[in-house]
């Protein structure tokens, strides 16, 4: 059983504060939300005081942080956005962080249909856009302008800044999955379509550098500020473009390829034999062990067999199996980049590959899949 602490030790160590969950997805705050928010109440608060000069310095100093967690809250529905349209697809989420920039959904799988990308990605701006529009309505309800209404109208802004910002056709926005989502639909190939879109990247941190300096020639009054917000966020857009190549990559079987050339044969023995002798009779194949009635036990696990043989070399093989599930069974005529998601999304050392009728065909090893990829 997972106790509260546990799972917040767990989830934690590496994303930040647990807060709590949204449809069952843990939600982090990354201490570098914390930088961004107190940027923004040093930046905000003298608005307030200029909008609402009667009110004290400590008043201001409170609607700047109001704002801040308004916008906390904000980019929170957006990746929510992002996230429930992903289960609803049946892509599980992770988590869902907020950091100095925004935030991020991490969902498990990547989607392997083009109109599932666009959906994922678009569902986090439409909400922005609805967020805007509620929070515009609220401030042109207000007759005259006060503190309570830069506090609206600033929300409304910062929705509508959000939605533009990420529809912007670079990735890792979501307007460069959307590109992405276009381009795979267009070529049939995912890697093509991630190809324009980290180009897009570059585009949009390039025109981030050049506002940032034009700022600084023409002498803005909020030129350091600019170059300050530009530059952090062209290394976001930049690195994250780098990462999501990398990982397509990663994932995108090498043309010329055959499963065949991987796949490694595969033996069947009883699940009684010993289990010195399925070691031995193995030599680098896999190994089906299969019981009396004809059923399969599982595939050897080498390792658990080698320790096993070690202190009970006569014990049955089938003591030393991995069962054989739906998802680490794959079919021979399955597309390799069909081949590579099901691999990087299934805990399993070994699949088994099956023909037609559903007869062993071979055994494929994450290593060797990770070696090819490596190779390419």
């Amino acid at each position: 059983m997972v106790t509260k602490e546990s799972w917040r030790r767990q989830v934690g160590r590496d994303g930040g504060l647990p807060l709590f969950r949204a449809a069952g997805i843990p939600v982090l705050l990354a201490p570098s939300w914390w930088l961004g928010s107190a940027a923004i109440v040093a930046l905000y608060a003298p608005l307030v005081s200029r909008i609402a000069p009667g009110l004290s310095g400590v008043a201001g100093v409170l609607l700047a942080a109001t704002f801040a967690v308004f916008l906390g809250l904000s980019v929170l529905a957006h990746e929510l956005g992002h996230s429930l349209v992903a289960l609803r697809l049946g892509l599980p989420v992770r988590r869902l962080r907020l950091f100095l920039l925004g935030g991020v959904s991490e969902v498990v799988r990547a989607p392997t249909r083009p109109g599932h990308e666009g959906l994922i990605a678009a569902a986090g701006p439409a909400v922005s856009i609805a967020l805007a529009g509620v929070f515009a309505l609220g401030a042109m309800a207000i007759p005259r302008p006060d503190a309570v209404w830069l506090l609206i109208a600033q929300t409304a802004f910062a929705n509508a800044a959000v939605a533009v910002f990420n529809l912007l056709p670079g990735l890792p926005l979501d307007g460069g999955r959307i590109l992405r989502a276009g381009v795979w639909a267009a070529t049939g190939r995912r890697a093509t379509g991630t190809k324009a879109a980290v180009a897009g990247g570059g585009v949009v941190a390039a025109a981030l550098v050049a506002w940032a300096v034009w700022g600084l020639l023409a002498g803005t009054e909020d030129r350091w500020v600019r170059f300050g917000v530009c530059l952090v966020t062209a290394w976001f857009v930049l690195a994250g473009a780098r990462g999501e190549m990398t990982a397509e990559r990663r994932r995108t079987w090498p043309e010329g390829l055959t499963l065949g050339e991987l796949v490694r044969p595969v033996l069947q023995l009883p699940a009684e034999s010993p289990v010195s002798g399925a070691l031995t009779a193995s030599a680098g194949r896999g190994v089906v062990l299969v019981r009396a009635d004809g059923v399969a036990a599982g595939l050897l696990d080498r390792d658990l067999a080698q320790r096993l043989a070690a202190i009970s070399p006569h014990a049955p093989a089938e003591q030393a199996a991995v069962p054989i599930r739906p998802e680490t069974v794959l079919l021979e005529n399955e597309s390799g980049d069909e081949v590579v998601d099901r691999v990087q999304s299934t805990a399993a050392w070994e699949y088994l590959v099956v023909d037609l009728e559903g007869r062993p065909a071979g055994v494929l090893r994450r290593e060797d899949l990770k070696a090819a990829l490596d190779r390419r």
